[in-house]
């Protein structure tokens, strides 16, 4: 029986297991010097990981003047392309993650991946890096579907939180990400949330409005347990 007050987590990918920026802004380059664009620096492509590779690419687009649907469209599949074929060649899980996983495994917590990158990708890398063994599944950005809009379903939408509850057996769910996406996903699914300040944030950390915050991922198992009891 486990001390540690939660049966399972759920975990944001980019920015909170991964630091994956690198790889990622490569292939936004790839793509923007295939569309007669300025490169932007790998360092500052940071800002623009949250929601999700299509919303990456067309920050970085629109940011220089913007694109008919048809080119965007072409350039962002060539973005995808590139980064199937190189998304682990920079990426590295951030300090304390095998450590941690392995002593929430040792507990018997259940783990998820919940990701705005398409599945087929998240399960890549993290076999890649010999992490996928510590999750129970993996959903992506295009794992649920899409909703009547036909955009898939994927956060801020609650649907890929709720499906990781469920997965991991319906009990008492807490989710880790580092973004606006997770927190509004996790809240809109009514599971407690905590914000990695260590990752991406597209706001300040203290104002994403999560139940509490770390600094480092080996700062995740003493929050959990500084989290209020269930009401």
């Amino acid at each position: 029986m486990t001390d540690i007050p939660f049966g399972a987590i759920g975990f944001d990918l980019d920015g909170t297991l991964l630091d994956t920026f690198r790889d990622l802004g490569a292939a936004v380059n790839h793509a923007l010097v295939l569309g007669g664009f300025e490169e932007v620096s790998v360092e500052t492509s940071k800002d623009l990981i949250g929601g999700g590779a299509k919303i990456m690419l067309a920050r970085a687009v629109e940011a220089q003047g913007g694109l008919p649907d048809d080119e965007f469209k072409r350039l962002y599949k060539a973005m995808l392309g590139f980064y199937e074929e190189n998304n682990a060649v920079h990426t590295v899980p951030y300090p304390g993650v095998r450590e941690t996983l392995a002593a929430l495994g040792a507990e018997g917590v259940r783990m998820v991946v919940v990701t705005n990158k398409f599945e087929g990708f998240a399960r890549n890398v993290l076999t890649q890096l010999d992490l996928i063994g510590a999750f129970e599944a993996v959903i992506g950005g295009d794992s649920m579907g899409r909703g009547e809009d036909g955009q898939f379903l994927a956060k801020p939408h609650p649907a890929p939180v709720l499906k990781a509850r469920e997965v991991t057996g319906g009990g008492r769910f807490v989710f880790l990400g580092d973004s606006t996406y997770d927190v509004r996903a996790a809240k809109a699914a009514g599971v407690p949330v905590i914000a990695a300040a260590y990752g991406y944030c597209d706001r300040p950390p203290h104002d994403l409005g999560a139940d509490a915050v770390i600094d480092s991922f080996d700062a995740l198992i003493p929050a959990l347990h500084a989290l209020p009891p269930a009401t």
